[in-house]
């Protein structure tokens, strides 16, 4: 395999940065969702290969099937069907600028006016304010928490939220923040509630490729064709291969009159997506296989390393292990922090986390963290931790 050195501190406060430049210089910034690890070496290679050319004119995704558009969306099904067997053909492949526009779109489309959307809470802060962003009715079904601080569905509370108001459920799987990788049996379990209740499914499976040993992924359009019929798969190259500046998404709709319905929606508002940013998508795919393993191996490592510190020196800090994502859910309830674990972190250690609370009101008494940096970076953050929690 590649070596890819991942442990590369490098230095991004001059690189227009909106992770690195929305705190001080002193805070060590691990909160929105964005690697500090370069993209794959073939990603790099074909942007430098297209921005020779010089002319950056719009690019022509809609309206025609231009050869990169078709390679893309045919690198797009083999994928699928090579991870999931999931077979999707590439007229269902519709292109986005990213994933939250597209839970957007599905909203205005299918759930505006006077419909109701759900979520699964706590859930990440775009999802929550989907409803309220488009003007639809916000419904919201709580995961679990169990006793061990891990998360699974409460299906009766899952049911019970659904009124006859509900055009649309946001499954977010991988669940960010949380972490869970939902099984196979609980996607079916959510697909008959829909599809008995007439819902759309919305999956949000950004974080899909992000997962870890003993876990795999499953969309739930896979499951039959009913399901797919009823469904809209949001997914990215985004996280996986930390490309989100370059705004390229896709959802797979596989059902013509909702794919129509999605086309008349996006109607001045999205007209197309980042010219390099499909040129990224189709190299990332195409050549980033071996860069992504070697990553996988390189988070699971942080991962661990993060939940044992936590064991050994941060005792009143919970991290249930995520199964999925470059994201650890912090339960800080118990150390009782003064102002609140968001603020007594960025006062005290000079850490940027996101506040547990913008994920709804289950996470109050939680912060959010991105360890999908060096480890030295990881550490530094943890030994900050340590020394404000014991002051």
């Amino acid at each position: 395999m590649q070596a890819f050195n991942f442990d590369e501190v490098i230095e991004r406060r001059f690189s227009d940065s909106y992770k690195w430049n929305s705190y001080p210089p002193e805070v060590l910034p691990l909160w929105v969702a964005d690697m500090d690890f370069p993209s794959p070496p073939a990603v790099v290679e074909a942007l430098q290969r297209r921005v020779a050319h010089g002319i950056f004119g719009y690019p022509d995704w809609l309206r025609n099937q231009p050869e990169e558009a078709m390679a893309l969306r045919e690198l797009i099904t083999e994928r699928l069907y090579r991870l999931y067997r999931w077979r999707v053909h590439t007229h269902e492949i519709l292109f986005l600028p990213g994933v939250i526009p597209g839970l957007n779109l599905a909203s205005h489309a299918f759930a505006v006016p006077n419909g109701g959307v759900l979520v699964q809470t706590p859930v990440y802060p775009p999802i929550l304010q989907v409803a309220r962003t488009t003007g639809a009715v916000p419904q919201e079904a709580p995961l679990q928490q169990n006793a061990d601080g891990s998360y699974t569905i409460d299906f009766e509370a899952l049911e019970r939220a659904i009124t006859p108001q509900t055009r649309l459920f946001i499954l977010c799987n991988p669940h960010n923040p949380v972490g869970r990788v939902f099984r196979r049996e609980e996607l079916e379990k959510i697909a008959e509630i829909c599809l008995r209740k007439g819902v759309i499914i919305c999956a949000d499976e950004i974080h899909s490729d992000l997962i870890y040993s003993g876990y795999s992924h499953l969309p739930i359009a896979s499951l039959s064709p009913e399901v797919a019929f009823r469904t809209i798969t949001l997914m990215a190259p985004s996280k996986t291969f930390n490309l989100p500046g370059l705004q390229c998404a896709f959802a797979i709709v596989p059902d013509a009159e909702m794919r129509k319905t999605l086309l008349a929606a996006r109607r001045g508002l999205i007209p197309w997506v980042n010219l390099l940013g499909i040129i990224a998508a189709q190299a990332a795919y195409q050549h980033g296989e071996a860069w992504l393993q070697a990553l996988l191996a390189y988070l699971q490592d942080n991962r661990d390393f993060l939940v044992h510190y936590a064991q050994q020196h941060l005792p009143n800090i919970h991290i249930t292990p995520p199964q999925g994502t470059y994201l650890a859910w912090l339960d800080c309830r118990a150390a009782h922090l003064p102002d609140g674990a968001y603020q007594f972190f960025l006062d005290k250690a000079h850490l940027a986390f996101n506040d547990g609370v913008t994920f709804g009101k289950e996470g109050e008494g939680f912060v959010r963290m991105n360890f999908a940096c060096p480890r030295k970076t990881l550490a530094e953050a943890l030994n900050r931790m340590r020394t404000a929690l014991v002051a």
